[in-house]
């Protein structure tokens, strides 16, 4: 079992945006019941709300689905129950480090390092721009699916 957590900063947008397309392209190729993919924040600012509004209407438009989940803040005892521990940009990597400290066991990336790609997922929040964020979330997420499931699919 190959367990990621997505992370990001207010755990609306951009991290379930990746938790769902992640589901999304194991399911389609059958392994869903060799992944365990979840998702969350590094600050409390939005905790227990749903996924915002406009990041689900983008998931709508391409097919993906999803369900009502609750945000939360990431704690120190994820960094044990996770294989991958994947961040939407650099200021989400610097506030993760009291949750992950040196990430001694190289757990931490980049979501688009995934992809070959030097750079954070725009925050829509901001942006306004989910579709630009889906295509970073999709990239990035299918480069973390050919990394890890080769053996699985006998690659």
């Amino acid at each position: 079992m190959i367990s990621i957590l997505f992370v990001c900063h207010g755990n609306i947008c951009r991290s379930p945006m990746a938790e769902f397309v992640m589901k999304d392209l194991v399911m389609r190729k059958g392994l869903q019941d060799s992944y365990r993919i979840e998702s969350c924040a590094t600050s409390s600012e939005e905790l227990g709300n749903d996924m915002y509004p406009p990041a689900k209407a983008e998931l709508d438009r391409r097919g993906v689905p999803y369900t009502r989940r609750a945000a939360r803040r990431m704690t120190p005892s994820d960094y044990s129950r996770y294989d991958l521990i994947v961040a939407m940009d650099s200021q989400n990597l610097r506030n993760m480090r009291p949750f992950v400290g040196n990430d001694p066991d190289g757990k931490v990336s980049l979501l688009l390092s995934h992809a070959g790609e030097d750079r954070g997922v725009a925050d829509p929040w901001y942006t306004g721009d989910f579709s630009a964020t889906y295509r970073d979330v999709l990239r990035g997420c299918e480069g973390i699916l050919r990394e890890t499931s080769g053996d699985m699919l006998g690659d």
